[in-house]
């Protein structure tokens, strides 16, 4: 294969799985990293890709652009489904408290809560809000602060302050994006920090994120990757991503 053939190819498999490895991409085309790299560098040059630590990412995806709820809620489904399936295992003990993130994946955890696990529920989402508010084992606290019409939840200094009382037992968070040299990070600033509020609240941190969002940098970081405990996602994940996340010190639970 000639080297604008292989550039062509990856340029498109960049655009259909939205994010690529230099080590998976050199097993495919049977070449050298150092070639891949060159590769890359050469698509960048193009606008046909934005290079990102370890591989490769569409050339929007470091934006400050931010998809709404209901554009994330209908996007992955089927690995959003799984995702929340497994993370129903991470729940602690009757009697625990919960602190859930607002996001799309997040809202399939709290439908598949268990009736029968009481539980003390925080969240800032009006939605998730909304259905928690009728389930009978479920104490539920929803979090003062402006509601951003984007994610439909509550961010801003009166947030932060309520989350800065408490101590639960585990935080659910969602993510824009995750990656080895940036953490965890959203678009906005105030979101940013309501989540960065949520994880220093929490004894233990479980992230559901689909793969999509593995190698994505947003603005905004607001959590390390040491901050957290658990990763869930699906099994689009790399060998090359799941062996450095681990090493960086997360468990990775695939769905």
């Amino acid at each position: 294969m000639y080297a604008e053939e292989r550039q062509q190819a990856i340029a498109e498999l960049v655009g259909r799985r939205g994010r690529v490895s230099v080590v998976d991409l050199a097993q495919r085309f049977d070449v050298t990293t150092e070639t891949v790299r060159r590769d890359l560098s050469a698509l960048e040059r193009l606008r046909l890709l934005r290079r990102v630590h370890g591989g490769a990412v569409p050339v929007d995806t470091l934006t400050m652009v931010e998809t709404g709820l209901k554009d994330r809620d209908a996007a992955n489904t089927e690995q959003k489904d799984r995702i929340a399936a497994r993370a129903v295992d991470l729940l602690p003990a009757s009697g625990a408290t919960v602190l859930v993130d607002a996001g799309s994946t997040t809202a399939r955890l709290v439908d598949r809560l268990p009736r029968e696990l009481e539980l003390t529920v925080v969240t800032h989402a009006v939605p998730l809000a909304a259905r928690l508010a009728s389930y009978p084992q479920v104490d539920l606290h929803l979090l003062p602060g402006r509601v951003r019409r984007t994610t439909q939840a509550a961010v801003g200094i009166e947030t932060v302050q309520a989350l800065s009382a408490l101590r639960v037992d585990i935080a659910f968070m969602g993510t824009n994006g995750i990656s080895l040299g940036h953490g965890l990070s959203t678009p906005d600033r105030d979101e940013a920090a309501t989540k960065r509020a949520m994880v220093e609240s929490a004894q233990q941190v479980v992230v559901l994120a689909d793969a999509t969002k593995i190698g994505l940098e947003r603005t905004v970081r607001f959590a390390e990757l040491d901050e957290v405990d658990v990763l869930v996602t699906d099994d689009e994940i790399t060998a090359a991503d799941r062996k450095a996340f681990e090493s960086a010190g997360l468990e990775v639970v695939v769905a």
